[in-house]
């Protein structure tokens, strides 16, 4: 839960070239010794599989632990880029699928740091992908294919953001039930990748589990995505989320999905000390259920016809502004991905957690920044404070052992 800006990785005793010289063994190395386990195994956790159209990371329930990471990109040209990607994606298909990573002889540092013991289990992590506004520039001669909504994420209203915590060339995020299995994969992909990828910036957060039951709460003790569109829904994830043909988007984005992270700190020393009916206005549901005010069960449908001047649901309430659940506003829905976050205490001896805030859209604009406009200044900006976080494009999906993360972009 730490920036990480200040090494050079092109200085550093496992530079460019031993990221080169690693891309062009990683295959092989896999090839020669790596005994792959199956993608799925008895009694192993189910998460979403690599391989398919999409990046199925994205729609499935998150995991109990992540680290989201951004990185600056630091290949020297398209090549070092296709190298980079394809690295990527070969440590990945390993690290989801399980196996015994490849030995080495007597004098060789070891290709794992073994934290998760001789042989890694199958169907533990799950991986998702993306690229940033910034990959586009001229390093690559990649302009022409950026995806169009694609954009760096602006400063709203109502955010404090610290550059040391915005942005970046890739995001990764990685998904598990349990942490070591986390960082083993995120140490696992910073060695492969070292003198391709430079860490920007990056957080760990964890969902917690529904307390008694329905969906997880955020750390101001309210459900946190109770109104998701449902991701088993194809029909709803074609309209909301994947971009599609006849979108206007370049051909090889078609598949992926636009990721908005937002990392939220909230002041919960602040929130702590409000009365629990004025907090329940401020969101629009009751804390305990999570129902909406006018209603008994957390998946009740809010009736703002039968409340038009907000007595029972204020007008301004989060849940209200977010969905006013309306014909004009149905395809401005978003799909959340959200974790809770905890770093300690900043330098003034105030607790520092919040929200790993991130969802995906099909468009940038008709969803999440139509919301956003919709939320600002409303009641809870009093209690949080957006610091960082950015725009990525999630890739298409890997499709087979045979495809690699952004070969359709690179080609």
């Amino acid at each position: 839960m730490s920036t990480s800006k200040d090494a050079s990785p092109g200085k550093s005793g496992v530079g460019r070239r031993g990221f080169l010289r690693g891309a062009a063994l990683a295959g092989a190395g896999l090839a020669a010794g790596g005994a792959a386990a199956p993608s799925t195994s008895a009694g192993a956790p189910s998460v979403a599989p690599l391989h398919g159209p999409h990046q199925e990371s994205v729609l499935s329930t998150p995991r109990r632990v992540t680290a989201f990471t951004a990185f600056d990109v630091t290949a020297e040209n398209r090549a070092e880029l296709t190298n980079l990607l394809r690295t990527l994606t070969e440590r990945a298909r390993f690290l989801t699928s399980g196996g015994t990573p490849q030995p080495v002889g007597i004098t060789g540092p070891p290709t794992d740091s073994g934290i998760l013991g001789e042989r890694l289990p199958s169907g533990a992590l799950a991986v998702t992908v993306g690229v940033g506004s910034a990959l586009f520039d001229d390093r690559y001669g990649l302009g022409a294919q950026r995806p169009r909504r694609l954009t760096t994420m602006p400063a709203f209203p109502d955010d404090d953001l610290q550059s040391d915590w915005c942005h970046g060339d890739l995001s990764l995020q990685l998904h598990a039930d349990d942490t070591d299995t986390v960082l083993h994969a995120l140490r696992d992909i910073a060695r492969h990748t070292r003198g391709g990828l430079q860490v920007r910036w990056r957080l760990d957060g964890f969902s917690s589990p529904p307390r008694p039951s329905g969906t997880p709460r955020n750390l101001l003790g309210f459900k946190d995505g109770t109104a998701n569109p449902e991701a088993t829904d194809a029909q709803q994830m074609n309209r909301l989320v994947w971009v599609g043909r006849g979108s206007g988007e370049p051909n090889w984005a078609v598949g992926g999905s636009y990721q908005v992270v937002r990392l939220i700190r909230m002041l919960v020393e602040f929130w702590d000390r409000v009365s629990l009916s004025e907090q329940e206005r401020m969101f629009g549901r009751a804390r305990e259920s999570g129902a909406p005010l006018d209603g008994n069960a957390e998946h009740d449908t809010p009736d703002y016809p039968s409340d038009p001047k907000g007595d029972v649901i204020p007008l301004d309430a989060h849940i209200r502004l977010a969905n006013p659940r309306t014909a004009q506003t149905a395809g401005q829905r978003i799909l959340r991905r959200a974790y809770n976050y905890d770093r300690g205490t900043d330098s003034n001896g105030n607790l520092d957690m919040g929200l790993l805030f991130c969802c995906y859209q099909q468009d940038l604009v008709r969803q999440f920044e139509t919301v956003q406009k919709r939320l600002a200044g409303e009641p809870l900006t009093d209690y949080i404070k957006p610091f960082g976080g950015g725009y990525f494009f999630a890739l298409p999906g890997v499709r087979d052992e045979a495809d690699w993360y952004g070969r359709a972009l690179l080609r």
